[in-house]
């Protein structure tokens, strides 16, 4: 089965502007947002948002003290060669979606040792720096105007 070339990158932070990065198992040393991909072509993307945002921090976006927002922003990548074996053959561009999530700064992180190391909480700007995606940091810069 190949990943579908289709993604959400949901930015979880503070009302302080703190961002929460984890630390890829697969990619020692390479920090990012929560991401993933579609399970199926017709899953509707703030369902995604939902689903990799509790696998990947058990955070559950409930819509009421902890609501999903879509940013209404995409971003088109190329893949990583190291990572293009997981879809179907000649797929090299992925189509990120992005969605932002502000939670309390105490919210329990629970996260999947299959996939991530470790959490971190900076400041935007830091976390924006530690990011080893481009797209990812952009979206982290843009958090003072989607507050």
């Amino acid at each position: 089965m190949h990943k579908i070339p289709e993604s959400v990158l949901v930015v979880i932070h503070t009302p302080a502007l703190e961002v929460l990065l984890i630390e890829r198992a697969d990619k020692p040393g390479f920090w990012q947002s929560v991401t993933g991909s579609l399970d199926a072509p017709d899953e509707p993307l703030l369902a995604t948002a939902r689903r990799e945002l509790f696998e990947e921090t058990g955070i559950v976006a409930d819509g009421e003290i902890i609501a999903l927002h879509d940013w209404h922003l995409s971003n088109i990548y190329e893949i990583y060669p190291v990572w293009r074996h997981r879809y179907a053959p000649g797929v090299t561009h992925n189509t990120e979606h992005v969605f932002g999530v502000c939670v309390p700064r105490d919210t329990p992180i629970i996260l999947s040792p299959r996939e991530h190391l470790q959490y971190a909480w900076l400041p935007y700007m830091a976390a924006a720096d530690r990011c080893f995606s481009s797209s990812n940091a952009e979206a982290i810069l843009q958090l003072p105007q989607r507050m």
